[in-house]
């Protein structure tokens, strides 16, 4: 009873982030990872905080070189903020997927109009659960504040599943001041806080990677005003 009854509540809140961010979570989002100057100042540090995520992950893809062989899965797309920069830099093949069908549109729409190569990328609305096949690369960026420490590990389990050599994620890392932020609303205040938003610990992520058979290679930690991003990469032994 108590699996099933954390099930439902696991299958509630994921309805609640596919019906955020297919409307009024998309036009913000949307908003926020745009050049647009309709956003007020938590939002603008939030696009600030997330490119500099966004701009480590292609810093470090390109010092190990090799990437017009390297076949890649973006899990949580969002509007294409990371893969449509790789597929810019000649990335051999990219998966894009998002929970979010008009996350995943919007992604499609901004390859087209960047006149990008579309023959290298695919398509497809899911969640991180649901993703299969093979890839050289696995990235995950700012997706698991929507899960809590143990269904996140099981999503690195699974990730690490599905990357032959290089899984890359970030998430919001527990600390004291985090938690006490969160605790008194002011993590990811007024608006934005219409999904619940999780921080995680990072032992757990970590020993989650390790005993798929990865090791730690490097880790940033990113913030600005209202983001605060653990970024981590994992190789196969």
């Amino acid at each position: 009873m108590v699996e099933e009854g954390l099930q439902q509540l696991k299958q509630s809140e994921k309805a609640e982030v596919v019906t955020y961010f297919n409307g009024t979570g998309f036009e913000r989002w949307n908003r926020i990872y745009s050049n647009s100057e309709e956003v007020n100042k938590v939002q603008r540090n939030i696009r600030i905080g997330h490119q500099k995520t966004v701009d480590d992950v292609l810093s470090w893809i390109k010092e190990t070189g090799g990437i017009n062989e390297t076949s890649f899965c973006d899990a949580g797309c969002g509007v294409g903020s990371l893969c449509l920069p790789l597929v810019a830099l000649g990335a051999g093949s990219i998966a894009a997927s998002d929970i979010s069908e008009a996350m995943v549109l919007e992604t499609k729409r901004r390859a087209e109009s960047q006149g990008l190569d579309m023959r290298r990328m695919t398509f497809n609305t899911s969640d991180l659960e649901s993703l299969t096949g093979s890839f050289h690369t696995v990235i995950c960026l700012d997706v698991f504040i929507h899960y809590p420490q143990k269904a996140a590990e099981e999503m690195v389990r699974h990730l690490c599943n599905l990357s032959e050599k290089r899984l890359i994620v970030s998430f919001a890392p527990y600390t004291p001041l985090l938690a006490l932020l969160k605790k008194i609303g002011q993590f990811f205040p007024g608006p934005s806080k219409t999904t619940r938003a999780y921080i995680l610990r990072e032992k757990g992520i970590v020993n989650a990677a390790l005993q798929s058979g990865f090791k730690l290679k490097r880790r940033k930690l990113n913030q600005a005003p209202f983001y605060f991003s653990q970024l981590i990469e994992f190789c196969r032994d």
